[in-house]
C-alpha cells in the first residue's frame, strides 16, 4: 500500500470492495464494513449501513455506494432504523484496537503487512478512513509522526532526534515530508502548526471539524462537494498539517453544537479563526452579526459593507465560508425570500432556519 501525503484527498479514487464481498457483508450485517460502503434499496428508495438490522431485501434490488454524497445524489433517503447519516459511537470493532496501537506509539510505522498480521484488510482500512475523514490511514499515520516531530522541535529537540523518532531513514526524506505537511522546513518549525480534525455527529448528518490552538478553523458537512478543497485551503492558509486527534476547541464545539440542535444555545462562544481575503473576512464578520432566528438578503449584507454592487461577491464569499453554522451563512437568503444556495444542501438550510425560528 503506497504512502500518501496527508494533504491528498483520494476518496473518489478508492475502489469499493468487490460486489460479492459487499453482498456478503450486507447479508450478514457485518458492522466492520460500516463507513466503507452504503446500500441503496431500489424498491423502497432507502439507503442503509451494511450492519442494518432491518429485513434484508432481495440482493438484486440492492446497489452499492462508496459515500453518503453519492447515495444522496442518487435520490435515496436515509433509513430510520440504522440512521446512516449519524455516525454515533458504533465504530467498527477493529478500529479501537488499531487506534490503541497507534496511540501507544505515534511514531510507529504500520504497513500493509502489519495490518494483515492484525487480521485487517488494508483496502477496508484505507477506505474507511477516506470515507469518514477525507484522508487515508497511511496519511493520518504520517501526519501523526510529523506532528510528533514538530512538537519535539518546538520544545527544543534537535532535528536529528526528530528524524529518528519519526522513523525516517534520511534527513532529506524527513525534510521533504515535513515541508509537504507543514509548508515549512524543519528549521522553520516554530512557525508551523497542526490542525486537529474530528468527526461530529449532528441531526443533519456528520460533519468534519478542524481546530488549531487559536480556535475552530473548519466545520463542514462530510458530503459537501467542496470539502476536499476546503481541507486543502485550511492547510494552505494555516501552513499546518492535518491530524486526526482531539482538541479542547473541538470538545467545546461538540458541546455547543449539541445545545444548538436542542434549541438551548443561540450564540456560539467557541473561538473561530477564519482567514481569507480582506473582503471575505468582512463578509464573514457581517454574517456573525445576523441574529439567531433572523435572515438577511445578499443585498442587505452588501449594503452593510457599503458596497451595494457587491451582491454577487457577497454570495461567493458566503459560499466559501469554511465554518458552517457557527458562522451562520445559512441565514443569508435571496431578496425575494427564497433560500438561495447552500453548500450543505438546501434541505439543511431550510431545517436550520426552521430550528432557529422554532426556538426564538
Amino acid at each position: 500500500m503506497a504512502d500518501m501525503d496527508a494533504t491528498e484527498f483520494p476518496l473518489l479514487d478508492l475502489p469499493l470492495p468487490s460486489r460479492r464481498e459487499m453482498e456478503r457483508a450486507f447479508l450478514h450485517g457485518d458492522a466492520s464494513y460500516d463507513g466503507v460502503f452504503y446500500t441503496g434499496v431500489r424498491t423502497t428508495g432507502i439507503f442503509c449501513r451494511p450492519s442494518c438490522s432491518a429485513k434484508k431485501p432481495r440482493i438484486e434490488n440492492i446497489e452499492f455506494f462508496g459515500t453518503v454524497k453519492e447515495v444522496l445524489f442518487a435520490g435515496y433517503r436515509a433509513c430510520l432504523k440504522c440512521r446512516p447519516l449519524e455516525g454515533g459511537d458504533d465504530h467498527p470493532s477493529w478500529l479501537a484496537a488499531l487506534m490503541a496501537r497507534i496511540d501507544s506509539d505515534p511514531g510507529v510505522r504500520i504497513r500493509e503487512a502489519d495490518l494483515k498480521a492484525m487480521g485487517l484488510d488494508p483496502a477496508r482500512v484505507r477506505r474507511y478512513f477516506a470515507t469518514r475523514y477525507g484522508l487515508t490511514f497511511q496519511a493520518d499515520c504520517r501526519a501523526r509522526r510529523l506532528a510528533q516531530a514538530l512538537d519535539s522541535i518546538k520544545h527544543g529537540g534537535t532535528v536529528d532526534d526528530a528524524v529518528f523518532d519519526a522513523g525516517y531513514a534520511s534527513h532529506s526524506g524527513f525534510r521533504d515530508a515535513f515541508a509537504k505537511a507543514f509548508g515549512a522546513t524543519p528549521g522553520d518549525a516554530t512557525q508551523s502548526g497542526v490542525v486537529h480534525l474530528g468527526w461530529i455527529d449532528t441531526p443533519l448528518g456528520p460533519m468534519i471539524a478542524g481546530a488549531s490552538d487559536a480556535g475552530v478553523v473548519l466545520l463542514e458537512f462530510t458530503d459537501r462537494r467542496m470539502l476536499e478543497a476546503q481541507l486543502a485551503t485550511v492547510r494552505r492558509r494555516f501552513g499546518a498539517g492535518l491530524v486526526l486527534s482531539d482538541h479542547p476547541h473541538l470538545t467545546q464545539l461538540r458541546t455547543e453544537l449539541a445545545a444548538y440542535f436542542t434549541g438551548t444555545l443561540a450564540t456560539f462562544t467557541v473561538p473561530v479563526v477564519a482567514p481569507g481575503t480582506p473582503f471575505e473576512e468582512r463578509v464573514w464578520a457581517e454574517l456573525l452579526k445576523i441574529p439567531y432566528g433572523e435572515t438577511r438578503s445578499y443585498e442587505d449584507v452588501a449594503v452593510a459593507l457599503d458596497n451595494r454592487a457587491a451582491v454577487r461577491a457577497v454570495g461567493r464569499a458566503n459560499g466559501l465560508n469554511r465554518i458552517a453554522i457557527v458562522i451562520p451563512c445559512h441565514r443569508v437568503v435571496n431578496k425575494s425570500g427564497e433560500l438561495g444556495g447552500y453548500g450543505g444542501g438546501l434541505w439543511r438550510k431550510r431545517r436550520l432556519l426552521h430550528l432557529e425560528r422554532g426556538h426564538m
